[in-house]
C-alpha cells in the first residue's frame, strides 16, 4: 500500500510505503501524487516514509521514477526519506540521479523525528 497525503499550509507531500507494495499500487499512487501537486506549487517538500515497507516489486522502480520526475517537474525543493534500516533502501539514491534533473536537496533519515527536523516541521 502507498499512502499519499498533502498539506498545503506546510507545502508538504507525504508518501508512506506500507507492507508489500505492488506495481498497480504505485500506479494508483502516481495519479494521487499528480492530483496533490496541483495545489502545492513550486518549492514544496517531499517526505517519503519507508519505515513500514516490507518489499516493492522490482518493476515498481519505473513507477517510482515517474513520481520523482513529476515532483521534479512541479518544483520539489527538498526530499526527505525515512529509511530506518539499510535493507529497506531500494536504491533511492541511484533512482534520484536519473529522475531528479534539477537536483533538489536530499536528506536520508533513520526516523520520522529526524525527518521532521530536516523539514523544519
Amino acid at each position: 500500500m502507498v499512502l499519499v497525503t498533502a498539506s498545503q499550509p506546510r507545502r508538504l507531500l507525504y508518501l508512506c510505503f506500507i507492507g508489500r507494495v505492488e506495481v498497480h499500487q504505485l500506479r494508483n499512487a502516481s495519479a494521487e501524487v499528480a492530483s496533490a501537486l496541483e495545489d502545492l506549487g513550486a518549492g514544496f517538500r517531499l517526505l517519503t516514509d519507508f519505515e513500514r515497507l516490507e518489499s516493492i516489486e522490482v518493476e515498481g522502480a519505473a513507477e517510482i521514477g515517474k513520481v520523482m520526475e513529476l515532483c521534479d517537474l512541479k518544483g520539489v525543493s527538498l526530499v526527505a526519506r525515512v529509511i530506518p534500516e539499510p535493507s529497506k533502501d531500494i536504491g533511492m539514491n541511484i533512482l534520484a540521479l536519473f529522475h531528479y534533473p534539477s537536483r533538489p536537496r536530499m536528506v536520508t533519515c533513520t526516523s520520522m523525528l529526524e525527518a521532521s527536523e530536516a523539514l523544519s516541521l
